[in-house]
């Protein structure tokens, strides 16, 4: 950044140079060309999500990633994943050109283990400039998707004395489980319904425990699905909530647009972690 500035500085003192010989304006316009022709591509965004066997989360983690590449076509988008698929996360970088940065974006809704362990050791061993964003979530906008979700699902918060479980993947990393944890309280904000949360893995309560406790203290109770999209965790919520009258659809779904508010996520992610780590 330094060195921008010192061309930048040397190039106003030659316009006002130029200027006032007369000469200045065909100069000035020459010096803006060579520059603009010096200007380096943005920082690639590279979408690392965890890998899935299903061929319906494959296909939805998929759209959501062209769908940022075709919201924002004058970024480098590509994808990845941490574990399951390939490309892995050196091979995803190794794809990104040599002269570029690149910002990685875990396709993660809290940050466990892969955010802070995984992608920091695979990042930091490969030779390019990299930073690595927070996780997605917690953002009111993944209540926005939450709540389409729940309301396309059939779920009407006029019925009295109902409760919402939102069905979390879990984590040994205490702060992933506490940004789950705020996910609820502010799903619970948004609608006036009381959400527990319920975990299907490393994390308590378990998701059928909470389903259960639920289902003493309401008739009527919903199970919310905070999770990416279709995959084991999907069909795990699917068998732990026996007792719920309804359990919604994750974020993603195959054949759908990925949501505009996941979309707008992802791209400010890139951009905070960008003006963060003070790359172009």
């Amino acid at each position: 950044m330094t060195l921008l500035g010192e061309r930048a500085r040397a190039a106003q003192h030659s316009i006002e140079w130029h200027r006032a010989s007369g000469r200045g304006a065909e100069r000035s316009r020459t010096e803006r060309s060579g520059d603009e022709r010096a200007t380096p591509a943005p920082a690639a965004l590279v979408a690392i999500s965890h890998g899935t066997n299903s061929a319906d989360g494959q296909a939805a983690i998929a759209a959501l990633v062209d769908a940022v590449a075709l919201a924002h076509p004058e970024l480098a988008v590509s994808g990845g994943f941490v574990d399951v698929q390939q490309p892995d996360v050196a091979a995803s970088l190794g794809a990104v050109p040599p002269d570029s940065a690149a910002v990685v974006v875990p396709l993660l809704l809290s940050a466990g283990y892969h955010v802070h362990v995984d992608l920091q050791r695979e990042t930091s061993a490969h030779d390019r400039v990299t930073t690595v964003s927070r996780a997605l979530g917690p953002d009111d906008r993944l209540i926005d998707v939450l709540e389409h979700r729940l309301r396309a699902d059939g779920f009407d918060t006029r019925v009295p004395g109902q409760e919402i479980v939102l069905a979390a993947a879990g984590s040994s990393d205490a702060r992933a489980v506490h940004d789950c944890r705020t996910v609820g309280a502010l799903l619970e904000e948004r609608l006036g319904v009381r959400v527990t949360v319920g975990f299907l893995s490393a994390a308590t309560p378990r998701l059928a425990c909470a389903v259960t406790g639920a289902r003493l203290r309401s008739e009527h109770v919903t199970v919310s699905t905070y999770l990416m999209a279709p995959g084991f965790f999907f069909d795990l919520t699917r068998v732990q909530s026996v007792g719920a009258e309804l359990v919604t659809a994750p974020l993603l779904l195959p054949g759908e647009t990925a949501p505009a508010a996941l979309v707008d996520v992802v791209v400010d992610r890139y951009r905070e972690a960008k003006e963060q780590a003070q790359i172009f």
